[in-house]
């Protein structure tokens, strides 16, 4: 994707929107980001610079190199801010009337050539672009967590999504240094459709005592020559989302492979999330 000096837009200035727009000022990109409120969007800042810290520690980039990428991001609270914006990703809270709501508003924000991108990991991108007035130039661009260090990205196609949408979202993956691969609006894409019903295998395996978390983990680490265990994996991912997620596949589809395991709703009424809690399925998680 061409930089015509047109900015890129963030809105949302969570975990996954301060990271994404992190990897987008890395890679030479002004971004604007916008969030409801001073609080969130400091929170985010904070993030930022805990993370370009750490990548300076370890010799990953130069002060300059974080100074500059910081530099590169303004921050508002106002959706006017994106008027100029080439692309923006939407990073809200993954609730469909949230997205479907900013999606309409932003309709009347944006540039006529903008192209939206959602960055959802769970919702429907057709859904979402029937509340768009040009549904063709809206897409999803699904970086992992932390978006930051994980190099895939998958660009949804909606069923209104042009061909053009999905080649400048190709490009722009490109120019983070991500690798995207295309792939259709279907619960859970591609990854995730793969993943959840194997992250639920283990933890109804888990809740039937076939082992412990930690032996568990590494069978799957050495058996299987994963680089982390699953439930790992779901303490980084944290517990609520992988929940939410599933449970969003299986009401679409009815699959029984994406019917999420009871122990999910137990520890998420427990308050034990994984790593942003301090506790899932393994002791001090994320410590």
């Amino acid at each position: 994707m061409a930089d015509d000096g047109r900015p890129v837009g963030v809105v949302g200035f969570g975990a996954m929107g301060s990271g994404i727009a992190t990897v987008c000022a890395a890679a030479g990109h002004t971004v604007v980001a916008v969030d409801t409120t001073w609080a969130a969007l400091d929170a985010g800042l904070r993030r930022q610079r805990d993370f370009l810290a750490g990548s300076v520690e370890r010799g990953k980039i130069t002060e300059a190199e974080r100074d500059a990428t910081l530099g590169r991001i303004t921050r508002g609270t106002e959706l006017a801010a994106l008027a100029d914006a080439r692309l923006v990703i939407e990073a809200v809270v993954e609730r469909a009337d949230v997205k479907h709501e900013l999606v309409g508003r932003l309709g009347t924000v944006l540039a006529h050539d903008a192209v939206l991108a959602t960055n959802t990991s769970a919702l429907s991108v057709t859904g979402l672009a029937r509340h768009a007035p040009d549904p063709e130039r809206v897409a999803g661009l699904h970086f992992f967590n932390p978006p930051q260090l994980m190099p895939l990205v998958e660009v949804v196609r909606a069923l209104q999504t042009g061909d053009s949408t999905v080649q400048t979202l190709v490009e722009f993956a490109e120019s983070l240094g991500k690798r995207p691969v295309v792939v259709p609006d279907r619960p859970g894409f591609l990854v995730n459709r793969l993943l959840m019903p194997y992250l639920n295998d283990v933890v109804q395996a888990y809740d039937d005592g076939l082992a412990s978390a930690a032996d568990l983990d590494t069978a799957i680490r050495l058996g299987l020559g994963h680089p982390m265990g699953p439930l790992e994996l779901l303490d980084l991912i944290g517990v609520d989302v992988h929940l939410h997620a599933t449970t969003a596949a299986y009401d679409a589809t009815r699959d029984p492979r994406f019917a999420p395991p009871p122990l999910l709703t137990r520890m998420v009424e427990a308050d034990r999330l994984g790593a942003k809690s301090g506790r899932g399925f393994r002791e001090g998680a994320g410590e």
